[in-house]
């Protein structure tokens, strides 16, 4: 299974087909197995090269059941596009009960191949079974959404001799296609799909907002057709309750469509079925911003998309301004200013993009430092404020204008201990704020609606601690939580579900962790539409600060600078604004692209960007 598997023994080198560029070449080596005695562990030489894609042999006439096992497992990592191949090495009934995408496993270090116990009887020498076995790291589903997953893997394949062609096939194997991680990160990329959150708009637009939803597709297989196929199929079982497309239901390419791919003019035409031929100009709009979004996130030089009907009739088209004025997605709103608290305990700003240190206070009372605070989360907008007392027992909301003043407390706590007391408060693009209260005697979880409402207490059925953080994604959709249990802390994510008609309470659900393998989380902040940054301690490590994806997959590319005693971090979903941090030992510090940590303010704390 590519480059996670292990050897031992002798090996017969194995062959696979890769297409370049140039034409085609013969990659020699890619997988070897044991000649004789058990079959264990299968390991190959590992593929670099992201712009070949690797076609497996066909089985060998009189191939031995070891050379069956080892081309089957090679096919499944391979770049066929329906997995015809791998199906060569089956039997007719398996090959055409096989289902390749209802699932990939994907194991720590590929799938160990050890041969089962040799059959008794009459039929000994005609059947064998071999056990994969292995440790789980995460599976994709049939809807092409990630997961992590641990304990152990074991499945079973069967092979029988045929009594007429004396070929070794495969008769029995599980659903599915099963590799080791080095294998996946090769054959898979992670690309999110759009949707329009059911219950945000922007609070000063009114602009629906977009929520992305990250799969995983074959990356040298069609990807851009996967995608959208996937788009059309409709938003991922998990996400699916609190979003909404644009796509009438039944909404497919036109039959035969494949290869999609911009035109010179870096313009996609996407021909689709009947199911969308009626819809209206706004609605179309919203069709096309979805695809846009979606596509420019795969190949980001993609300029505009055309939807077209049957028979090739225009249905509408977008560029990519048009796009940004259709629809609100965060990782598109550049922040104005950076925020953070000075020396002097008032509120101060400074250009995003800027080279400066030179912070000035904000217009209105925290500006001006009436009231001494820790923490504070500025709005998506940047016309209001809220901000946690230096005690953490009470929560203040007040605008950024000069003529601004502070009312009472909108939120208190009357836990004992400070370090008990109110979490940052976030904001989302609704204008809804969110703020934990984890009082070991009573935790809670509020949402203060458009910043001046009375608190609303949120439900978490699953909770499995105390909140000791909470960011909440510019959707509203979304929440991130860093949640304490017996003196560990996890990042997890949970669905928002609001239900305004029943008039019950707002509730977080379906928690699943982001960070499976950080412990001990100090810091944490959405660095992408479906990305976080966190800073805490890998399991059996050392603490560092890395970036992870919401479905709790491995991202590619390097982790931030190394950085000591951080204590907050700040980071937009906007990724060309710098990631900013609070460190015990430095202050208020930035990360510019491709340059290294540097100091903004020595006295300063809390940094925050718009959210």
């Amino acid at each position: 299974m590519g480059d996670d598997r292990e050897g031992g023994a002798r090996h017969r080198p194995g062959r696979a087909v890769a297409y370049a560029v140039c034409g085609a070449v013969l990659l020699s080596g890619c997988a070897s197995m044991p000649d004789s005695g058990d079959l264990r562990d299968v390991e190959s030489t590992p593929r670099q090269d992201t712009g070949v894609r690797v076609f497996a042999m066909p089985p060998a006439e009189n191939a031995e059941p070891s050379e069956i096992m080892q081309g089957f497992l090679e096919a499944l990592t391979s770049d066929d596009p329906e997995y015809d191949t791998a199906r060569k090495y089956l039997t007719t009934d398996a090959a055409r009960t096989w289902r390749p995408e209802q699932s990939a496993t994907v194991l720590a270090n590929g799938p160990s191949v050890v041969a089962d116990h040799q059959p008794a009887g009459r039929e000994a020498g005609d059947t064998l079974t071999y056990v994969l076995a292995g440790t789980r790291v995460a599976t994709v589903d049939g809807e092409q959404a990630y997961a992590p997953a641990d304990g152990a893997y074991r499945n079973r394949v069967h092979l029988i001799k045929d009594a007429k062609s004396g070929e070794w096939r495969i008769d029995s194997l599980p659903q599915g296609v099963v590799m080791g991680k080095t294998d996946f990160q090769r054959n898979y990329t992670s690309v999110n799909k759009y949707y329009f959150a059911s219950s945000t708009t922007v609070r000063t637009t009114g602009q629906p907002v977009a929520v992305a939803d990250p799969v995983f597709v074959r990356s040298k297989v069609d990807p851009m057709t996967q995608v959208v196929r996937s788009l059309l199929t409709g938003p991922s079982t998990w996400l699916r309750p609190v979003v909404r497309s644009s796509f009438p239901t039944g909404t497919d390419l036109r039959k035969g469509v494949s290869g999609l791919a911009p035109d010179d003019q870096n313009r996609l035409t996407v021909p689709l079925n009947a199911r969308a031929s009626r819809v209206g100009s706004a609605r179309c709009t919203e069709m096309a911003t979805q695809l846009l979004f979606t596509l420019r996130n795969l190949t980001p030089t993609l300029d505009a998309v055309e939807l077209q009907g049957p028979g090739g009739h225009r249905l509408c088209d977008l560029r990519e301004g048009d796009a940004e004025s259709a629809a609100w997605h965060a990782s598109a709103q550049r922040p104005d200013n950076l925020y953070f608290l000075d020396g002097k305990h008032r509120l101060v700003r400074l250009p995003t993009l800027g080279t400066g240190t030179s912070a000035v206070p904000v217009p209105g009372p925290l500006g001006r430092g009436e009231r001494q605070l820790r923490s504070v989360a500025v709005s998506r907008d940047e016309r209001t404020v809220a901000g946690i007392g230096a005690d953490g027992r009470n929560l203040y909301v007040t605008s950024l204008e000069p003529d601004g003043s502070l009312g009472g407390p909108v939120v208190s706590s009357q836990a004992l201990n400070a370090n008990d007391r109110l979490t940052t408060p976030s904001w989302d693009a609704g204008g809804d704020l969110w703020v934990a209260d984890p009082d070991p005697r009573d935790p809670k979880l509020y949402v203060v609606e458009q910043g001046v409402g009375k608190p609303v207490r949120v439900t978490v059925p699953d909770l499995p601690g105390r909140i000791r953080d909470v960011r909440v994604a510019a959707d509203g959709a979304r929440v991130a939580l860093v949640v304490e249990k017996d003196g560990k802390q996890s990042l997890l994510i949970g669905r928002i579900a609001r239900d305004e008609e029943s008039g019950e309470n707002p509730a977080v659900v379906e928690l699943r962790s982001a960070a499976p393998d950080l412990e001990q989380i100090t810091a944490m902040a959405w660095a992408g539409d479906s990305r976080l940054v966190a800073v805490g301690l890998e399991q059996g490590g050392v603490h560092q600060m890395r970036y992870v994806q919401v479905d709790g997959s491995a991202l590619d590319g390097p982790a931030p600078a190394a950085l000591s005693g951080v204590m907050a971090i700040a980071a937009s979903e906007d990724e060309r604004a710098p990631l900013v941090a609070y460190s015990e030992d430095d202050g208020v510090v930035r990360l510019p692209s491709g340059a290294q940590w540097q100091k903004v303010d020595k006295d300063g704390t809390a940094p925050v960007y718009p959210g």
